[in-house]
């Protein structure tokens, strides 16, 4: 009998608690589905940086109620690499410029600058949103 790979687009998804604990966790999680699905490295690498970002986001400023939690779905399409963070937060995001001095406020700036493309969407059937980003496969 002869093997197939599953046909594109694949797709993985996770929920975690609302903590800080779950940045590192689903920074694990992407980088291990995408050795799985043999996304170059370098791809995967700037995932892993940028799902950080969302992530922190996400638990950081997700003012929502004890036990939400964060929901994490990553996309592998056709030339693409989606990867989706969603929460309960209704407040949409969006790039600030960050002073010399200020320790945070960086995030968003960088996955403007590493990603294809991003943005945030109002969840359409539910509380909060959904913030993205996609990276070109070569």
């Amino acid at each position: 009998m002869e093997r197939t790979t599953s046909p594109l687009p694949r797709e993985f998804e996770w929920r975690l608690p609302r903590s800080p604990r779950s940045v590192g966790r689903s920074r694990s999680l992407l980088a291990e589905q995408a050795r799985a699905w043999k996304v170059p490295d370098d791809v995967a690498d700037t995932a892993v940086l940028l799902l950080s970002e969302l992530m922190t986001n996400a638990v950081r400023h997700g003012r929502v109620p004890v036990g939400r939690e964060v929901g994490v779905r990553c996309v592998l399409g056709w030339g693409v690499l989606r990867v989706e963070v969603a929460d309960a937060c209704d407040v949409l995001p969006r790039a600030r410029e960050a002073g010399p001095d200020d320790e945070s406020g960086r995030g968003l700036a960088l996955v403007e600058l590493l990603a294809d493309a991003w943005g945030a969407d109002p969840r359409p059937h539910g509380i909060g949103k959904t913030v993205w980003f996609e990276l070109a496969l070569p």
